[in-house]
């Protein structure tokens, strides 16, 4: 069987709710990790590992940033693909055609599903990004945003100068980190999702609601914090960090850039940080509103909210 025809494009790519008409995230399905450990599978290496995102996708995004904070542009490398979720998932395009974009030069895939099905051949979940791919066992190494964060952080700073620079999860303050970690993915992270996918007004308020309170508490932090742990820049303030959903996904009780002034300042500051700025609001615009299902016109709108490089106000 071709991949063309294990691709559904009705479950899993579109499968955004349940009958309860609330949106449940599939649990990733490749779950190793590059270690330093004498017996690990996946050891750092340079140049042996490939990363797949796109702009479009803020877990994507995370991992993209993570590589550019830890000075690994030279060893892992990347592809970035288009922002669009086809009926076959996300697929590859070129610089000429869609600006921003790379071809698949390791693989020379069409659609990410190719990937998938290379490292399983049964494959049967949804076709994600961000995908680590191992150049030399031909094989997807995780496909799990925070886990790519956490080792990419760690396993190859001994052979980075000055240990890769930031600690993005320092010993000292990983229990706050986690203990942030948790409530921000469920009510932000994944809340804005929660939101714009629900399908009843019920799942849609109750998570809309959670959502803002969150963000309430948030602004608290930062009211009295640089950042979320303090004065450091850490792994809470990366898996924060996403560029969209305040029109498209009715995330609209209020506005960051009008009701937030402590996280506006925040996200400005990470914005404006050395190799900081890897957002690409035209892919990430482009990319959500082409979902028909929310927007069948295909519209996009001209605003990309508030400009993130204008001065940081200090606290």
């Amino acid at each position: 069987m071709s991949t063309s025809e294990k691709v559904n494009p009705d479950a899993p790519i579109y499968k955004f709710a349940s009958k309860d008409g609330k949106f449940h995230r599939e649990a990733s399905q490749f779950r190793n990790f590059i270690s330093r450990q004498p017996d690990s599978q996946f050891p750092p290496e340079k140049g042996r590992y490939h990363l797949y995102v796109n702009y479009l996708c803020p877990w994507a995004h995370r991992a993209l940033l993570v590589r550019a904070l830890k000075g690994l542009e030279d060893y892992i490398s990347v592809t970035i693909l288009h922002h669009t979720l086809s009926e076959k998932g996300w697929f590859f395009s070129n610089p000429t055609d869609t600006p921003g974009t790379t071809p698949d030069t390791v693989n020379g895939a069409k659609y990410l599903s190719e990937i998938y099905f290379k490292a399983n051949p049964d494959y049967e979940g949804r076709y994600t990004i961000p995908v680590l791919w191992d150049k030399k066992t031909k094989t997807i190494v995780n496909n799990e945003s925070s886990e790519i964060v956490r080792f990419l952080n760690s396993e190859f700073n001994d052979m980075l100068p000055d240990g890769g620079g930031i600690d993005l999860y320092p010993e000292d303050l990983r229990a706050e980190i986690d203990e942030l970690n948790d409530w921000i993915y469920n009510t932000v992270n994944n809340g804005v999702y929660k939101s714009g996918f629900a399908t009843t007004q019920e799942a849609y308020e109750e998570n809309c609601t959670a959502l803002f309170q969150s963000l309430d508490r948030i602004e608290a932090i930062l009211a009295k914090k640089v950042f979320l742990t303090g004065d450091r820049f850490t792994e809470a303030d990366l898996r924060l960090f996403d560029p969209v959903y305040h029109g498209h996904f009715k995330c609209n009780i209020k506005s960051i850039e009008k009701d937030y002034p402590n996280i506006l300042r925040w996200a400005r500051q990470v914005y404006q940080m050395p190799k900081g700025n890897m957002v690409n609001l035209e892919h990430a615009k482009r990319g959500y509103y082409g979902i028909k299902r929310l927007n069948p016109t295909g519209v996009v709108p001209l605003g990309n909210g508030p400009d993130l490089s204008k001065p940081v106000i200090k606290q």
